[in-house]
């Protein structure tokens, strides 16, 4: 892939990203809250370590985004039974409802764009979704 075609992925890239996350900003979350509790809920419980490598952040910005899902009754904290000084994180069942809610208007903002494009541009979607997911998981295990 040329240069230019690279620039144009990354560009398409992050105003989907801007896209989706403005679909799920009625809960009161930051896309970064957003995308914490969304990882507690689907992959807790986490561990604060776990979840500062997962999410690619710094350590006291883990901190500082748990606290406040925590405040907010989305997630809980407790001890790690294997070892007590861990703490791990589970989403609450408010924390599990509203993760639900984002994922289902994120869903549908997708759907009614999609509704909206011709069927070719659907099909080319459709077949660009296993190279899409392979540029994800590079992505996301080049990261660290």
């Amino acid at each position: 892939m040329d240069a230019e075609a690279v620039t144009r992925l990354r560009r398409v890239i992050g105003r989907l990203a801007r896209l989706l996350n403005a679909s799920s900003s009625g809960e009161g979350l930051t896309p970064t809250q957003a995308s914490v509790l969304g990882l507690v809920a689907y992959r807790g419980p986490l561990g604060l370590a776990e979840l500062t490598e997962l999410e690619g952040l710094n350590p006291t910005m883990v901190s500082r985004l748990v606290s406040k899902l925590d405040a907010d009754g989305l997630v809980r904290r407790r001890p790690d039974p294997a070892d007590q000084r861990v703490v791990l994180l589970e989403a609450t069942d408010a924390g599990r409802q509203t993760h639900q809610r984002i994922l289902e208007a994120r869903t549908e903002t997708v759907a009614k764009i999609l509704d909206g494009l011709s069927p070719d541009v659907g099909d080319a979607l459709t077949e660009a979704l296993p190279a899409l997911e392979a540029l994800a998981e590079g992505l996301r295990t080049n990261r660290r």
